[in-house]
């Protein structure tokens, strides 16, 4: 998760911190963007981004505000998109003890989601239920799914995560996780580059916001660029939803 431009684009962002605060607490009914759930098949694909303790949970080095609220929420739209006939597909933040990343190498981020830590993880509420793709893993700015940036030289190169998408003929995306203003934001711009019908779960998304605005910035240039908002199938139903949406002795 870092930063590097993505989400700081210059859309107008007027109304947009009602539609912020509408998807932390849940409320489906006053998001701006979204629609109705999304549909599920064969062809679509869910993209869990960076759901990590780090970012995750509370006593992360980056732990993100309000984000161990939306696990559950990410765990059972993956149960949906698979009883669905859906691919689902984790990313995961794999960065090694040192990188021009961190800010005790030059970088402006907390050391985070160090190779075979606890903060590197996935939450423990986190069902995996697919393959992950790890980026950042040589140093690299993680900031997509899709792609890698040096931090040096500013160089991109590909993750996996094109490759096992077009493979399965994956059409359209589906993404939640985090962070809103960071790895959300430049995920979804690259799959509306590489072609994907592109959606967002507004309510299973959270934001670090380093600078006030980030998230309404983030989410108005995804809206800008051709993405599309939904609401979680739980968010929909209501309260309780996450429990029931998972299999018998998980929730």
């Amino acid at each position: 998760m870092c930063p590097g431009g993505a989400g700081c684009g210059s859309v107008s962002t007027d109304g947009l911190a009602g539609a912020r605060a509408a998807a932390e607490s849940g409320r489906s009914g006053d998001l701006r963007y979204s629609r109705a759930v999304p549909t599920y098949d064969r062809r679509t694909a869910l993209v869990i981004i960076d759901v990590q303790n780090d970012f995750a949970d509370p006593a992360g080095s980056l732990s993100v505000k309000g984000a161990d609220a939306i696990v559950p929420r990410v765990t059972a739209e993956a149960w949906t998109a698979i009883r669905s006939g859906a691919f689902v597909v984790y990313t995961q933040d794999w960065h090694p003890p040192s990188t021009p990343h961190f800010e005790k190498d030059g970088g402006i981020w907390p050391v985070h989601c160090v190779q075979d830590t606890w903060g590197a993880a996935f939450h423990p509420a986190l069902d995996v239920l697919g393959p992950w793709v790890r980026k950042g893993t040589n140093g690299e700015d993680g900031y997509s799914g899709f792609t890698m940036r040096d931090p040096v030289s500013g160089a991109e190169v590909p993750t996996e995560l094109e490759g096992l998408l077009r493979v399965r003929g994956i059409e359209n995306v589906v993404i939640a996780g985090l962070a809103t203003d960071y790895c959300i934001n430049a995920t979804g711009l690259d799959a509306i580059r590489l072609g994907f019908r592109t959606e967002v779960l507004e309510d299973a998304i959270a934001a670090v916001d380093l600078r006030a605005g980030d998230a309404e910035r983030a989410i108005a240039e995804l809206h800008a660029a051709g993405c599309e908002f939904s609401i979680s199938a739980v968010g929909r139903r209501g309260a309780g939803a996450e429990r029931d949406a998972a299999p018998a002795g998980r929730g």
